[in-house]
């Protein structure tokens, strides 16, 4: 028995470090061009698994959120677009235009190839409000298509009208590139930061590597055009592989509120996500900014690298924040590709979606954020369901009835009166590898009958239970007579489509147990789960695609297959509405 369980650890090791390069849509690199799709214009878009409520464009491919920002009371959405088909290629910045983050105006791209330093792509940046208010774009320019992916330059647009709320038309003034590589690596060199000003000079950092060290480049200017490189990186770590859209912002120690990128002082810590472009993941660490030296340097409490914490330990990628200084918050931004396989993509005329806004905060702990969806998304609420005190013995399996369980929003809090079931934490799992063990046991374990857990949601089950995805939590005990927290969006069953990617994301929650709660929210939307845990402590994206579990036969359903009896202290679920406008 022994050594069969140690040849299914070695197996599942070897995928889940492989799972990164496989073409199979769910965690492909996106950089990959399908010369033959990439200008293969759908015009019967399949409609089966859109959003309702998530931001995406009437058809074809988007991936990275580029540049959000505030201005003259609009918020604006900058994102990678391909007017031409549903897979990555002919790259333009699209543009829209919202009062609330929730209902979207499209105008035509912002940016699009012009130019000889942009010609062949105009790839992910960021926004920075100079003073004035006047709004700048940083870009990343494609001036060359070798080396793959390409040659990649640093630009910069600005508005033709400043007075103009939607900022409808962008000016690329002719002194572009405003960075160019000299020692960097020119085909992995891209994604410039929003600015940050201090000691009289504009900051921005950009991602990179060299040979397989991730790093983010420092460079300065006193006006905004003139860049100089710093002699040293802001940051950098060994055997991480390309550091894709790096973010650098604070977070204040004292409360919720959000602060604008330059703030310093006051109670500030610092926090820089890198997209890795080897995992498919995003990590950050907290830490503390040295703005003399312009170093940054993690708390001993966050790790630097592949087992580090994540925004999202699901489908996430590319994601970007701003500070929002109409409601005083930092709002992060993700993109969640597909997991469909390329040629259901274009069958289906659409790829990506952007996911909800999230208010991003510290943790009172200090050692991680919180995140949790923006409250304009309750102006969709529509028909609630609200259940008190429901017990779920063993094997219980109840139906939540009364709304429109594929397009929905479920907010539900578990109690239950002793720790003394949970299972004891394994430990050969900790063969698995440290960066995916969350994932890993949750893949061995799933819904199998524990101790403590597994209990939670059924989503976009099918009325049989042939499909379902489950969001659960499990509770295990440790060696040292402690407990370890597992959440889990296990996208296994999810569909009887054996083409899709469909893994079992997971991560622990860091959460005092002493009250004997967990709570759980989940935007369940056709074909994405986007789930909260603990107030926002883990939270976990799964994009599905049920064959039987759609539209109105989709089911929601609550459960416990643990020995310890669970209690559904409250929960809230309501029917989501479609936003009035959506591109």
């Amino acid at each position: 028995m022994m050594r069969g369980l140690s040849k299914l650890f070695w197996l599942f090791a070897l995928t889940v470090c492989l799972f990164p390069l496989l073409n199979n849509g769910g965690v492909m690199a996106f950089h990959k061009v399908y010369m033959n799709l990439q200008s293969l214009t759908t015009t019967n878009a399949k409609q089966v698994y859109r959003t309702g409520y998530h931001f995406q464009p009437k058809q074809n491919w988007i991936n990275d959120p580029n540049a959000p920002m505030y201005y003259k009371g609009y918020y604006h959405l900058f994102y990678q677009y391909n007017p031409k088909g549903a897979v990555w290629g002919n790259i333009v910045w699209a543009h829209s235009v919202s009062k609330d983050m929730i209902n979207w105006i499209p105008l035509e791209p912002a940016i699009v190839p012009s130019k000889p330093f942009d010609k062949y792509g105009c790839w992910s940046g960021s926004a920075t409000i100079l003073p004035g208010n006047k709004p700048v774009i940083l870009y990343t320019g494609i001036v060359a298509p070798k080396p793959a992916p390409g040659y990649q330059v640093q630009n910069y647009a600005i508005p033709a009208n400043y007075s103009d709320p939607l900022l409808q038309e962008w000016i690329k003034p002719d002194d572009n590139p405003i960075v160019k590589p000299t020692s960097e690596n020119v085909s992995s060199f891209r994604d410039p930061t929003t600015a940050w000003f201090n000691n009289g000079h504009w900051k921005m950092i950009v991602g990179s590597k060299h040979n397989q060290r991730g790093i983010v480049y420092l460079y300065r200017s006193r006006d905004f055009i003139k860049w100089t490189k710093a002699k040293h990186t802001l940051h950098d770590k060994p055997n991480t592989g390309m550091w894709e859209c790096p973010d650098f912002f604070p977070v204040s120690t004292r409360g919720i509120n959000g602060v604008e990128t330059s703030v310093l002082k006051g109670g500030i810590k610092h926090v820089l996500k890198v997209s890795l472009d080897i995992t498919r993941f995003e990590y950050y660490t907290i830490g503390t900014y040295n703005s003399i030296k312009d170093k940054y340097y993690p708390d001993s409490t966050s790790v630097d690298g592949w087992d580090g914490l994540r925004y999202d330990y699901g489908n996430f990628y590319a994601s970007k924040t701003f500070f929002d200084p109409a409601q005083n918050r930092r709002i992060l931004w993700g993109w969640a590709n597909e997991s469909s396989t390329t040629a259901e993509d274009v069958a289906k005329g659409w790829a990506g979606i952007q996911l909800i806004p999230r208010m991003v905060w510290l943790d009172p702990s200090g050692k991680q954020l919180l995140q949790w969806p923006i409250h304009e998304l309750e102006t969709l609420r529509g028909n609630n369901v609200h259940q008190r005190n429901v017990k779920l013995n063993k094997g219980d399996i109840v139906e939540v009835k009364g709304i429109t369980a594929a397009q929905a929003d479920v907010d539900v809090t578990f109690t239950f009166s002793s720790l003394d079931e949970a299972e004891t934490f394994d430990p050969e799992w900790s063969k698995l590898p440290k960066e995916n063990l969350a994932m890993g046991i949750c893949a061995l374990k799933g819904t199998k009958q524990g101790g403590l857990g597994p209990f939670g949601l059924l989503t976009l089950a099918s009325k049989k239970l042939e499909e379902y995805t489950p969001v659960f939590f499990s509770i295990f005990k440790t060696v040292d007579n402690k407990h370890k927290v597992l959440m889990c969006s296990d996208a296994s069953t999810s569909s009887l489509n054996q083409n899709e990617y469909k893994p079992s994301f997971a991560g622990f929650v860091d959460v005092d147990l002493a009250q004997k709660k967990l709570s759980v929210r989940s935007l369940i939307d056709h074909s994405v789960v986007e789930s909260f845990g603990q107030g926002g402590k883990t939270v976990i994206t799964s994009r599905i695609y049920p064959t039987l579990a759609v539209g109105d036969n989709a089911h929601l359903y609550l459960f416990n297959n643990g020995t310890e009896t669970v209690t559904v202290e409250t929960l809230d679920a309501w029917s989501m509405k479609k936003p009035l406008l959506m591109n």
